[in-house]
């Protein structure tokens, strides 16, 4: 990555969500992480949970020359990354920590890129883009919280309800433009998420203190396969806005009487009404 970039990437690993990311991130002091960095990650992640990732190459004129879509070359094996560049680099750990859900939206793409060509996009497409690139999982186990969530009551969700994040909500952060974002400072990204019911006490047992749950792989895969059977990301509607600011500890205004006054928290829009969280049985295991 460019020096800049970096520097500032540098100055962002000890906040959330980045702080969740320090095993791979903490690289980019010694400046931009290399293709063969990328690749042993990939090959170490590979090994240790036994699920195949794309190659992490170059994306130069002489690999788009091959005519393929990016989601179909990815099909084939290959993941166009361009060097030095944050959003990729971003995308890249995704793959390596999330590789079930990546598979299941790469396979639902190409679905639709093959029934409806590369010119036209169908509202599942539009969905799985903005949760690959800004979604997040929140793990909910508080009805009080939920209906502050549904109607947009920040300060309820995220004050009055304080207490919560971390035992009976959490969030995985997955969309890398939401990491890229908060490395480069942007102190108010805006997740779009699948919300998904889950006990309280497996929250509590995977959280940290400041609400963030990692990965969850075994939750993970049934949550990729409802993706993959077209039970989820259908529709953008499906997902739901979660400034991620709000998250105590998130942003260091957070404590101000006006905080909730910014922009990136806005009024539940009329008529609007989200569906209840995913409630997969076989998530309860």
């Amino acid at each position: 990555m460019p020096e800049k970039r970096t520097s500032l990437m540098q100055s962002r690993l000890s906040d959330p969500p980045l702080t969740a990311w320090r095993e791979y991130t903490d690289s980019l002091a010694d400046g931009p992480v290399s293709f063969d960095v990328l690749n042993t990650w990939r090959e170490r992640a590979e090994t240790n949970d036994g699920i195949a990732r794309p190659q992490f190459v170059g994306q130069t004129p002489r690999l788009l020359a091959d005519g393929l879509h990016y989601e179909q070359r990815i099909a084939a094996g290959a993941l166009a990354t361009r060097e030095g560049d944050a959003h990729d680099f971003f995308n890249a750990l995704v793959w390596l920590r999330h590789p079930q859900l990546k598979w299941a939206l790469n396979r639902r793409q190409c679905i639709d890129i093959s029934t409806m060509g590369t010119k036209t996009r169908s509202r599942g497409q539009y969905a799985m883009t903005h949760f690959d690139e800004a979604g997040a999982i929140v793990w909910m186990a508080d009805d009080e919280a939920l209906a502050c969530w549904n109607n947009h009551e920040w300060e309820g969700l995220f004050r009055r309800h304080g207490d919560a994040w971390g035992t009976r909500i959490a969030v995985t952060v997955f969309g890398h433009a939401l990491l890229e974002h908060t490395a480069q400072r942007d102190l108010l990204p805006m997740g779009r998420c699948i919300a998904v019911r889950v006990d309280a006490g497996e929250i509590a047992e995977r959280s940290d203190e400041l609400g963030v749950i990692a990965g969850w792989p075994e939750k993970e895969s049934r949550i990729a396969a409802a993706i993959r059977s077209s039970d989820l990301l259908t529709d953008p509607q499906q997902l739901r806005p979660l400034p991620l600011a709000g998250i105590p500890g998130w942003h260091s205004a957070g404590h101000t009487s006006n905080f909730f006054d910014l922009p990136c928290f806005r009024p539940v829009r009329p008529g609007r009404v989200y569906d209840i969280p995913a409630d997969f049985c076989a998530l309860r295991t």
